[in-house]
């Protein structure tokens, strides 16, 4: 046997079938570009990647865990929703009781301006016995001097007096 390529004869092992053409020998183009003519050899079939198996794995675990999740969540919705209406019953509750709370302060503040009114205050303080001042007197305070004439208050009590 000698060394170059052109001289040897193709084997059966070099032969390959197309199986796409029904099984027809081709000559391999590699064989044709190096010079050697003659051989047939069959071209190889392109390879295609197939596209993947479907991942089938047990779906009851995940439909159950979906269900529990919708199912939770409705019952936080619900539980949410009776404790805002049960806080709005309070409000309402609260705010009832703050608007007879606001109507008591404000007979209250009648009652205390009712009493605050001079004449009023002049009737109290005669039916307590008290009669008007005269002028009065100040002490200043730097020097002690006393500024004005200080004179008793004379006067005679009131009938009403509850005073003895």
């Amino acid at each position: 046997m000698s060394n170059s390529n052109a001289a040897r004869a193709p084997r059966d092992d070099d032969r390959r079938f197309d199986r796409a053409r029904g099984g027809e020998l081709r000559s391999d183009a590699r064989t044709e570009a190096r010079g050697e003519t003659g051989r047939t050899t069959p071209e190889r079939p392109k390879l295609r990647l197939a596209p993947p198996m479907p991942v089938s794995g047990p779906r009851v675990p995940f439909v159950v865990m979906i269900v529990v999740l919708v199912m939770a969540g409705v019952v936080g919705i619900l539980a949410l929703n009776q404790k805002i209406n049960e806080n709005a019953f309070k409000l309402d509750k609260l705010r009832a009781e703050q608007a007879k709370l606001d109507r008591q302060e404000q007979d209250l503040n009648q009652q205390i301006a009712e009493k605050e009114a001079p004449g009023n205050l002049a009737a109290q303080a005669r039916k307590l016995g008290l009669v008007p001042a005269g002028a009065p007197a100040f002490i200043r305070l730097p020097d002690g001097r006393v500024v004005g004439v200080p004179q008793p208050a004379n006067g005679e009590p009131a009938i009403t007096s509850q005073g003895g």
